[in-house]
């Protein structure tokens, strides 16, 4: 508990930098879509939910599910602004985080609900998920929980439900690099071409001007211990994946060493309907380090 407390109140620090602008990136030129999209609001379930929308109007929407502590300011405008030329893709922030109103909840079964009020509260007939990381945990559950809303599902560098044993170890590795960004550590591997990959995505995502605000410490706690939770909660007969029906595809670095790539495989071999892509010289954040292939991938998988 010490260890987990020491992780986060670093982890704090370095949320309460960024929001300063002590910790920067080169911003480098304009983006369309991401970046300069209006924030929304809507309704549901007495919160107030945060959300941009983005991209072609017609067909199934994409809603995003975000990772530990990010908002919508932490996706990439290149995976963002990709999926946005053939599709509507809706990025938001779920219960108390950011602009939203409302609590932050410290349980996966909570957020899913919330996320779901959210999604319901759009009026879509269906709708199809890209969750990364923790999100990938929301996602799961919202699979099973509504078949009839969910048509497809996008899992990135995520989990089965009890796979999480590597996590507080190198969470605690990552904070001790003083690196001047964490996920160049988490995201990235440390070879060279992985790094620059980090960098430039660093440089995407930090292009947006009026910000989400950043996680409180308290919050961050709620995240944690949800995370945690459900990434240590065993389900030694996959039984919330076999029961996702529809159609899935997962999607991992070859060297996520938090939600280890071997546990994509996992999903991959006890989804009923998957199919699995994996990403040479990768870690935690593939998508963002070969965000054009993700994007061509996730359209014909969608499509």
């Amino acid at each position: 508990m010490n260890r987990l407390k020491s992780i986060l109140g670093k982890a704090f620090i370095l949320h309460s930098l960024l929001s300063l602008g002590v910790v920067e990136a080169n911003a480098g030129g304009a983006h369309a879509g991401l970046a300069t999209a209006p924030n929304q609001t809507i309704a549901a379930n007495g919160i107030q939910f945060s959300y941009r929308s983005i991209g072609n109007q017609s067909g199934t929407p994409i809603v995003l599910l975000q990772h530990f502590t990010g908002t919508m300011d932490y996706w990439d405008p290149a995976v963002v602004d990709g999926l946005a030329k053939t599709h509507q893709v809706i990025v938001f922030n779920n219960s108390g985080m950011g602009h939203s109103s409302g609590k932050v909840a410290d349980n996966i079964e909570q957020m899913s609900k919330d996320a779901y009020a959210f999604i319901d509260a759009l009026g879509y007939r269906q709708v199809d998920l890209l969750g990364f990381s923790m999100g990938g945990f929301i996602a799961q559950e919202l699979a099973v929980a509504h078949p009839d809303k969910i048509r497809k599902v996008v899992l990135v560098g995520t989990s089965n439900k009890g796979g999480g044993e590597h996590l507080m170890k190198v969470l605690g590795e990552a904070f001790s690099q003083n690196l001047p960004d964490p996920r160049l550590y988490l995201f990235f591997t440390q070879t060279a071409a992985s790094q620059q990959a980090g960098q430039a995505f660093l440089a995407r995502s930090n292009v947006r001007k009026d910000r989400d605000p950043e996680i409180s410490k308290d919050d961050m706690n709620s995240h944690a211990k949800a995370l945690i939770t459900w990434a240590n909660t065993p389900d030694a007969e996959f039984s919330l994946l076999k029961a996702i029906k529809q159609p899935v595809m997962v999607v991992q670095g070859s060297n996520d060493d938090m939600l280890i790539t071997d546990n994509s495989i996992t999903l991959y071999k006890h989804l009923p309907n998957a199919q699995l892509v994996l990403y040479p010289d990768a870690a935690h954040g593939s998508l963002f380090q070969y965000p054009a292939d993700f994007v061509a991938k996730v359209n014909q998988f969608l499509n």
